[in-house]
């Protein structure tokens, strides 16, 4: 891959180097002892961001709040996911999404595409979307977390491979941190996904947040 594209290794990804793509995401300086101000990030997508199916406590984003917490990074992480939703719906209500442009957030993780890929929708027009979402999230100088999804095998191997290319490609021209797969060690598990077999349960979510921001120390 390119030398713009910083990509966040799944799983394997420590904390310091996730806080690492977080401070050149958003110019943040996290001091561990004493912080001037809390962050706020915007989980920004899909039923997977929004926590179909689960208790408010097990969701994406106060899961991923409770992680960073734990740190002791004053992060708040708000829910702008909709169920459901495609990536001509993210687009659609990214402004409100966003919330008032006098206090733009620190941080938006973007995650979309699953309900584009799960209707066979076209590759093209998906990208055309996510490629305008960045483009107008860097125009007013947000930071960005881009996060990927992979089309489900049955589709054919023809639009797997149009649909999968989407993402690396969007990163690399943008130049954002980017992570592969959002569900990367949970889809297809069923131990890992409520009874549908597409939304993580709570020990799913737990996962995802842990690839986002490993347990392990930092120092």
């Amino acid at each position: 891959m390119g030398s713009r594209l910083r990509e966040v290794a799944p799983a394997s990804y420590g904390l310091k180097h996730w806080l690492f793509n977080l401070m050149l995401l958003a110019g943040l300086v996290f001091s561990m002892q004493a912080q001037a101000k809390d962050y706020v990030v915007v989980a920004f997508g899909t039923s997977l961001s929004h926590g179909f199916g689960l208790p408010e406590a097990e969701i994406f984003p106060v899961q991923l709040q409770k992680a960073l917490a734990a740190k002791g990074l004053a992060v708040t992480v708000q829910n702008a996911g909709v169920s459901g939703d495609t990536t001509a719906g993210g687009l659609a209500r990214l402004d409100w999404a966003l919330g008032d442009p006098a206090t733009p957030p620190d941080l938006v993780i973007v995650e979309f595409g699953g309900n584009d890929a799960l209707r066979a929708l076209s590759p093209q027009e998906a990208e055309a979307n996510l490629d305008q979402i960045l483009t107008r999230l860097q125009a007013r100088h947000i930071k960005v977390l881009f996060t990927g999804m992979k089309a489900p095998p049955n589709l054919g191997s023809d639009y797997v491979a149009a649909f999968d290319a989407i993402y690396p490609r969007l990163a690399q021209k943008h130049g954002v941190p980017f992570y592969p797969f959002f569900l990367d060690g949970v889809a297809a598990d069923p131990a890992l996904n409520q009874a549908d077999g597409i939304h993580p349960n709570a020990k799913g979510v737990a996962i995802i947040v842990g690839h986002l921001a490993p347990s392990s120390s930092i120092s």
